[in-house]
């Protein structure tokens, strides 16, 4: 297989994750560096672009932002919405305006989700114990 080299200016921080990540592999920094970017380009490919924008982005954070975006949730508001449109379909029916509207809030719901479970799938990897994100749902 033809192979083509790339270099990369990475931060200091994601570069020693990288580094700590390949010695825990007991690979090369390089071996590894590929490893996650199949992986990611494998994961993103099944996506919209929508979403793989959002989780493509997530692997650039820190870990205080990781976590962050482990914990968001959709608000209040918008669940009452949906349960409400939801209640509203069942009984008589949506309206072009209201069909619409509930599609939006379920594509915010879905995105909000993907990002809550890869922000902890990178915590995880990061070596962080996640399992409260999942404790009392």
């Amino acid at each position: 297989m033809a192979s083509r080299a790339v270099t990369l200016d990475l931060p200091e921080s994601l570069y020693d994750r990288l580094r700590n990540r390949a010695e825990s592999a007991q690979h090369s920094v390089e071996t590894e560096a590929l490893e996650v970017f199949v992986t990611g380009i494998e994961e993103l490919d099944d996506l919209p672009s929508e979403l793989a924008d959002a989780i493509a982005s997530l692997a650039l954070l820190n870990d205080l932002e990781l976590w962050r975006a482990a914990r968001s949730r959709v608000s209040s508001d918008m669940a009452a919405t949906v349960e409400d449109l939801h209640t509203v379909r069942q009984e008589r029916g949506l309206t072009e305006v209201e069909a619409q509207t509930l599609n939006g809030l379920l594509r915010q719901q879905e995105r909000t989700m993907l990002v809550r479970a890869h922000a902890a799938a990178l915590l995880k990897q990061r070596g962080y114990d996640v399992t409260e994100l999942f404790s009392g749902e």
